[in-house]
């Protein structure tokens, strides 16, 4: 017998759309969502959501829609400065809760959230999407299967001059930016394939004189294993072709080589060994957030259904948050800085 969960979704911008179109694909999906309501505090954009996406009741309330409708869960797809309060007030209800990245504005209140979801007993995931991306997905396989041996250097990059403000133009005037906004994929995908790191030294740039904080980041880590890795993250790269939005990764393990190059693909050497695979699904290289936003959406009702802690769950990402922050204060202090440690019901 199939199992449908009942959903509702907060904040219907641009990138909702994605979030949106991957509960409607996995309406059909053993286990599967239905959105029953959504919310916007614009009734334009909720009801154009409600209409567009098949979505029986919309909301400008989301305190409202909570006391209202019968939920399963809810996804909370607004800006972080209001992901606090949604998250509290979603909690007061028992609404197991999907949240945006990056999960707040500071460590306190991210802590904060995980705490008061965890008094409450609700499930809480962070959608940290770039860790379900096909490609990154299919590499890390080959590097759990012990192929290339165990990393002990890495790279993680993503550059590009695509006009990220174009679609969501309150960047311009974030106090922290590309290592907040885009870095913090970077730093969690880096965790995934390295392991918890120790030390973090980062440098900052601010390249395009119109925005308020850095647009460009290199970010050294020193992983609990030994390893060590390199983040490289700019909006103001001047490849031709733009490579956006690829993730490349090199990997160099005891054993062999993984490397993922543009169009995603994959080369490994092992063993005195090299083999090349394409490792992009259909329409990975040109909109790969789709599909990695189905994939994680697919995973938080996996979750729900076994009663499982979802591999972002807020403890999960609190890891990733201690990077930034680390990142933010080496890149101040010019020093390498030790990431926070969260201590559950501390």
């Amino acid at each position: 017998m199939t199992k449908i969960f009942n959903g509702a979704l907060v904040g219907c911008g641009f990138f909702a759309q994605n979030h949106l179109k991957a509960w409607r694909d996995l309406g059909s999906c053993d286990p599967g969502a239905r959105l029953i309501a959504v919310c916007d505090r614009d009734g334009a954009k909720a009801r154009l959501a409600a209409e567009s996406f098949g979505v029986p009741i919309w909301y400008t309330d989301a305190e409202e829609m909570f006391a209202e409708a019968k939920l399963d869960f809810v996804d909370i797809v607004t800006t972080m400065p209001s992901h606090r309060q949604l998250v509290e007030s979603a909690c007061r209800y028992g609404i197991p809760i999907i949240v945006q990245k990056p999960l707040a504005p500071s460590w306190e209140d991210c802590v904060a959230m995980v705490e008061v979801a965890r008094a409450a007993r609700v499930p809480l995931m962070v959608h940290e999407n770039f860790r379900f991306q096909a490609p990154l997905l299919k590499a890390h396989a080959v590097v759990a299967s012990g192929e290339i041996g165990e990393p002990v250097w890495g790279r993680f990059s993503f550059r590009t001059n695509y006009d990220v403000y174009a679609n969501q133009p309150y960047l311009m005037r974030e106090k922290q930016l590309i290592i907040l906004d885009l870095g913090i994929h970077l730093l969690d995908v880096a965790r995934v394939f390295m392991g918890e790191v120790t030390t973090v030294f980062c440098e900052a740039q601010r390249l395009n004189a119109e925005v308020l904080a850095e647009d460009a980041a290199t970010i050294l880590l020193r992983h609990v294993s030994g390893a060590v890795s390199v983040v490289d993250c700019s909006f103001e790269s001047r490849r031709i072709p733009d490579l956006f939005p690829q993730t490349l990764i090199h990997l160099e393990g005891r054993r062999g080589c993984l490397r993922v190059d543009p169009d995603f693909v994959m080369e490994v050497s092992s063993n005195g060994r090299m083999r090349r695979e394409a490792i992009g699904s259909s329409g990975s290289v040109s909109k790969p957030w789709p599909e990695s936003v189905l994939n994680a959406q697919a995973h938080w009702l996996d979750c729900l259904a076994a009663g499982a802690v979802p591999a972002t769950s807020g403890i999960d990402n609190l890891k990733t948050y201690a990077l930034v922050v680390a990142a933010y204060e080496s890149a101040k202090t010019k020093r390498a800085v030790a990431p926070r440690i969260h201590i559950e019901g501390g």
